[in-house]
């Protein structure tokens, strides 16, 4: 009975606790610097690995099916000593209700990224403190993958994580490393959640919403009214682009979704595809290759 006792108490706090919120593999590639031991790449990977996976990101209570799947590739270009500079691509996934299809939701790279790290250093979490560059750019991207996985489920979900972000970007800036401030480019790691914050950008983060709970969610049930709203979702994301022509998070939008945009509307019910690509090249010119493949 004692046993059973113990066994139900455990269940019952694991539940409480739930799951930790990211499911995420980050990978290390030292190829460029030419390092023949490559044991502290390892070490590192492994680190980061824990770091990122067995951290408690919130309070928000997540089933094990409900951790984000995330992937962080980290390459390394320039090692000495405890010195490392390289580039942080972060990608992220959500699944669509009914399918087995994950939605890519962020791809985005970040080539300001440049850390001190000695093998076997603890990588700790401080929220207050931000006391190691490494720890600082990959907690700041944890919270960016959240935001984004919650605004998708809910309108403006990911606040909460974005201004643990932003408060990230605050503790981070006297350290002096590049990306953090105003000053540091209109794709850097300020500028990112600063835009996600504001108001001037509502647009993007109903698109997120309408698109993925709106639009994609429904695919499966109904073909037809899922297109009609993802399409919708393009028009919203012109009238930001009217406002903020090359906008930063319009640009991470479709760096994500262009292939997933143009396998939508090439089967299916059909949709205004003339006015459909005319809207893309407008606020997407970049893609106007994968907007051209669009048949129907």
């Amino acid at each position: 009975m004692r046993n059973l006792y113990i066994a139900l108490i455990c269940f019952i706090i694991s539940i409480s606790l739930g799951a930790q919120e990211l499911n995420c593999v980050v990978t290390i590639n030292s190829d460029q610097v030419g390092q023949t031991n490559q044991q502290i790449f390892k070490t590192l990977e492994r680190s980061l690995n824990d770091f990122v996976n067995k951290n408690r990101w919130s309070n928000r209570v997540y089933k094990e099916n409900e951790r984000v799947n995330a992937q962080m590739f980290i390459t390394i270009t320039e090692y000495e000593s405890s010195r490392f500079k390289g580039n942080i691509q972060i990608q992220s996934s959500r699944p669509v209700f009914n399918t087995s299809y994950e939605s890519p939701v962020f791809n985005y790279k970040d080539n300001q990224f440049s850390f001190d790290y000695i093998e076997f250093q603890p990588l700790i979490l401080n929220e207050n403190n931000i006391t190691s560059n490494l720890v600082g750019v990959v907690s700041y991207y944890a919270y960016i993958i959240l935001g984004l996985d919650a605004d998708t489920f809910s309108l403006e979900g990911g606040t909460d994580f974005y201004k643990k972000a932003q408060q990230v970007v605050t503790l981070a800036q006297s350290a002096g490393y590049s990306g953090w401030t105003q000053t540091s480019g209109q794709r850097s790691r300020f500028e990112l959640v600063d835009n996600l914050l504001s108001n001037s950008y509502r647009e993007y983060r109903i698109a997120m919403y309408n698109y993925h709970r709106k639009g994609l969610d429904v695919l499966a049930d109904n073909n037809s009214t899922g297109k009609q709203v993802v399409a919708g979702t393009m028009r919203l994301l012109e009238t930001l682009g009217g406002r903020y022509p090359n906008a930063f998070l319009i640009q991470t939008f479709f760096d994500a979704k262009s292939e997933e945009i143009q396998n939508v509307f090439s089967d299916g019910p059909k949709v205004d595809i003339v006015q459909l690509k005319q809207t893309l090249n407008k606020i997407a010119p970049l893609y106007s290759s994968t907007w051209n493949d669009i048949k129907f």
